[in-house]
């Protein structure tokens, strides 16, 4: 036979085999639609359908508590002085310069810490401004010509004992700062109501209420 008629009939059936096939496949995929995309397709079905969830991690989580509302500070309980130790007392740093009071402060704080004594609170008192009035030498129409702010904090401990008191009190004279006053006091109510800033409209308004 002759090798080009051959080459030819081999090609037709190749052809008609395709065919074939092709209708082969046309029918399963409409008699089967699902079946058949996943036989001859990479398309996933599952895409379009819902999650069901997947994804979301809330429920597996500790349910918080609900947060409580902030409570208004009330004063803490002022200790009473023994004939060992001293009551609650207030150290005050004040001066020109916040930041060599605020490291005074510290330091003041971490000396309590090393020699045992307990600290209670260490906190800022609001800042003070003065202004300083100047006359000049024609007139009589004074003049702001600075203004002086006063930074303040409190280191308020209990528990020092009275042989340990004169040693304290030496250390922080030693180490006081230039530009720095240092005060210990009693602590006492009205001390305690100087950490907050006065208010004088809703004091006001507080005072018509009642």
């Amino acid at each position: 036979m002759n090798p080009v008629i051959l080459n030819l009939q081999l090609a037709l059936h190749s052809r008609t085999l395709d065919r074939a096939a092709l209708l082969l496949r046309a029918s399963v995929s409409v008699k089967h639609p699902i079946q058949g995309s996943l036989a001859f397709s990479n398309e996933r079905q599952y895409r379009t359908m819902p999650t069901h969830g997947i994804g979301k991690y809330k429920h597996l989580l500790p349910k918080e508590a609900p947060k409580k509302k902030k409570e208004r500070q009330q004063m803490k309980q002022i200790k009473t002085a023994t004939d060992a130790e001293y009551g609650t007392l207030n150290v005050k740093v004040s001066g020109y310069d916040m930041i060599i009071v605020e490291h005074y402060s510290q330091y003041i704080h971490n000396l309590c810490n090393r020699l045992g004594v307990k600290v209670a609170e260490s906190y800022a008192l609001p800042t003070k401004s003065t202004e300083v009035m100047v006359m000049p030498e024609q007139g009589t129409k004074m003049y702001v010509d600075a203004i002086l702010k006063t930074h303040e904090r409190i280191v308020q401990f209990s528990q020092l004992n009275v042989t340990l008191c004169p040693i304290f009190m030496e250390v922080m004279l030693k180490n006081q700062p230039e530009g720095v006053q240092l005060s210990v006091k009693p602590h006492t109510e009205a001390d305690y109501q100087a950490r907050f800033k006065a208010r004088p409209e809703l004091e006001g308004l507080m005072a018509q209420i009642t």
